[in-house]
Formats: structure tokens, C-alpha cells, sequence
């Protein structure tokens, strides 16, 4: 098997538990991805098209705060599909990860990122699943990603697992949102794989709106503490008595005396 070498071994065995288990937000990424050689893929090995790269982060710490790139881990690498069951069948299940954690398979080259040079005139269709559904439909819509059945060319960026309360939500994002035929394409093959009733609504987001609402709204500094608030939410501050702060809402997170909403 040719996933990583013994680096990546060390990183996913070590590094990765750590990554999910803690809120420490200095937890250092210890591979840079664009420095990596390509992946060796052996004549018994399935190719594909593309080397895909999985990615680990957990919205609301200080560094996301700050510098969302900064809180990207590469938990690995896959360009075949054996290598994608070996990376697969060694990951924490999506519903053993607590809320705001995010699972990124993006195409290599490409970062889980709206900024991204490939997702910056792009955009993504948006599912809200229950928890007890989000397993199985991040396995299938990978696979479908990783064989190609949405045949849209080059347009798939690659897909997003967030794990939120109540319920977590999967995105499949794409390099042009104004190309209809593509994002309707996307959308109808994604009702396909997952059963998706025609009368269920899906919503598409396009990153630039997202951009231009980040820049407008959110990363207004607080008014009391003068932190900026993360991309995911608006920022709340709220007060403390003698140590004991207000308790949060099911929709919002403490962080540095303000609270994130969604």
C-alpha cells in the first residue's frame, strides 16, 4: 500500500485522534500538502481520475477565528480506489465527531476554502441531514465524486461534511456557479444518490455572496472585546459572575467571552 509513506502513517496514528478530540485550537499541521511527492499508485490498484486529498477542521477556535486556512489538517491522500478504503476504513465515523467539526474531500491543488482561486467563482448545493442518515450519505456521495457520476467534467471542487446540532449537513461544491447546466446537473444526480424526494428543497450557495456577506457583517470586530468572529456566525458578546457565564444556547459556542451563533 502506497498512501502516505511512513510520514502520513505516523501523522493519521498520532496527529488525527488528537485533531478530533481536542479543542486546542495550536495543534499543528504537520504535512504541507503541496510539498508532498505524487502518490504511487501499484498495477493491481483502480486509478483515479484525480489524487483527492481529506481534510480536518473545527470551526469556532481562535485560529479559524483569525486564519480559517490555519485550522485545515491533511488527514491524507488517496489516487486509487484501494487507497481510498484504506484511508476511509482508519477514519472516525461522522457521528462520533462532536458539532462543528468539518470532514473536506477536495480534489488535490484545491483547499476546502471559498477563497480558493477554484471555488472562488463557484459555489455548492447544501443538504441538511439527521445524524442517523449522514454516515451513509457521506460514503455515497464520495464514491460518486471519486467514480465520476455526476459528469460535469472538471466542475467538481469536492464535498463537505459539517457536523452542527441538531443535525449535520453535507455540501458538494462546484468551480462555477453561473453554469447552469452543471449545478442542475449536480443537484439532480445528488437527489439520485440519495433519495432525495423531488419535492424536498435543496439550496445552492454562491461563494462570492458568502465572501461578501463575511466582509460586510461578520468580520466586524465586538464592540466589547474586540475579537473579529468566525466566518460560520454572527459574534455575541456576553458578561460573566465571578467566573459562571450565561449558559449558551444549543446553537451557539463560547469562545475568548463572546458567544458564535450559527
Amino acid at each position: 500500500m502506497s498512501m502516505e509513506k511512513v510520514a502520513t502513517k505516523q501523522y493519521e496514528s498520532k496527529v488525527w485522534p488528537d485533531l478530533v478530540d481536542s479543542d486546542d485550537s495550536d495543534v499543528e499541521n504537520e504535512i504541507d500538502v503541496e510539498k508532498l511527492p505524487p502518490l504511487e499508485v501499484g498495477p493491481n490498484e483502480n486509478r483515479l481520475q484525480h489524487t483527492y486529498c481529506l481534510w480536518f477542521s473545527r470551526k469556532g477556535t481562535q485560529r479559524a477565528a483569525t486564519d480559517y486556512s490555519k485550522s485545515l489538517h491533511v488527514v491524507g491522500r488517496c489516487a486509487s480506489v484501494q487507497q481510498w478504503w484504506s484511508l476511509y476504513s482508519h477514519l472516525i465515523r461522522p457521528t462520533a465527531l462532536k458539532p462543528y467539526r468539518e470532514l473536506s474531500l477536495f480534489k488535490q491543488g484545491i483547499k476546502p476554502m471559498w477563497e480558493d482561486p477554484a471555488n472562488s467563482k463557484g459555489g455548492q448545493w447544501l443538504i441538511r441531514l439527521r445524524k442517523n442518515k449522514i454516515e451513509r450519505a457521506w460514503e455515497n456521495v464520495c464514491m460518486a465524486m471519486l467514480g465520476e457520476q455526476f459528469l460535469v467534467g472538471d466542475e467538481i471542487c469536492g464535498i463537505v461534511l459539517q457536523t452542527k446540532y441538531p443535525e449535520d449537513s453535507l455540501s458538494v461544491w462546484n468551480r462555477t456557479a453561473t453554469d447552469m447546466t452543471s449545478t442542475t446537473r449536480i443537484r439532480d444526480t445528488l437527489r439520485r444518490i440519495l433519495n432525495i424526494p423531488i419535492t424536498t428543497t435543496m439550496e445552492y450557495k454562491i461563494h462570492c455572496d458568502s465572501l461578501k456577506y463575511v466582509s460586510n457583517t461578520l468580520l466586524r470586530a465586538c464592540r466589547h472585546c474586540r475579537r473579529p468572529p468566525s466566518r460560520s456566525g454572527y459574534l455575541f458578546h456576553y458578561y460573566t459572575s465571578y467566573g459562571s457565564p450565561n449558559r449558551p444556547t444549543n446553537k451557539s459556542r463560547s469562545f475568548d467571552g463572546c458567544r458564535y451563533r450559527e
